[in-house]
């Protein structure tokens, strides 16, 4: 089946129940801006295609032009793919990992299938979390850092800050008109203490541009009063 183009939220709504039926429904945030999700949309497209997947939905939604639907998945970066079946999600996935995103398609069409004898199970989700070692976790924030030029690690989302701090940071890039991706640290525990270590840096928010560590609130202040045009300089590089 071809991949839907999400336009508007009540598209969205009716696309995924009053016209969902039981199908298995894939939501694919992603931004025009971010280079992983060009490459991933490709493979999405195609894994859309394949005859073994007609009775799936895939829906495509842009997480900027589409902001209301982004925050009520809370969407904190892209790409990331949700499966949900009769408005019941399954599973989710952060990162541009094709074989990861295949495997956990097939694993909710054996769920739907076996009507529900292997569920994807919540807390398993969080035992695995808990259990993940440094070197996952750091493996995660290396994607994740480099999952759009200019990221932010923030607690709250740009349009909900949960700290004052992540408020001016916001602030200050789109008062500069930088465009980025943002990771709400409150959302993952793992990610939230590891990238303390991770960057050498104590506190939030944290920004990183082209995947490299700039500092924290005071850092990017300093870095401007030295040089008001620091975030093309730096992203340019």
């Amino acid at each position: 089946m071809a991949v839907h183009q999400i336009t508007n939220q009540d598209e969205f709504t009716r696309l995924t129940t009053t016209d969902a039926g039981d199908k298995l429904i894939v939501l694919y945030f992603h931004t025009i801006w971010a280079e992983p999700c060009k490459q991933m949309g490709e493979v999405y497209s195609a894994i859309s295609d394949e005859p073994s997947n007609k009775d799936v939905s895939f829906l495509s939604i842009d997480a900027d032009s589409n902001s209301e639907i982004a925050e009520l998945f809370e969407i904190s970066a892209v790409p990331y793919f949700v499966l949900i079946q009769k408005g019941t999600i399954l599973k989710e996935l952060s990162g541009a990992d094709p074989k990861e995103f295949i495997n956990l398609l097939d694993e909710c069409k054996k769920f739907i299938e076996n009507k529900g004898a292997n569920a994807p199970k919540p807390e398993e989700d969080t035992e695995e979390a808990e259990g993940e070692s440094e070197e996952e976790v750091f493996a995660r924030l290396t994607k994740l850092v480099n999952a759009a030029p200019v990221m932010l690690f923030m607690k709250g989302t740009p349009s909900e800050p949960k700290c004052g701090f992540s408020r001016q940071l916001v602030g200050i890039l789109r008062e500069h008109q930088v465009r980025f991706g943002f990771f709400d640290i409150l959302r993952d525990d793992a990610i939230r203490q590891s990238l303390k270590k991770f960057s050498d840096w104590p506190t939030f928010p944290q920004l990183y541009i082209n995947g490299e560590f700039q500092g924290g609130l005071d850092i990017i202040k300093e870095s401007l009063e030295d040089d008001t045009e620091f975030f093309q300089h730096t992203i340019q590089q």
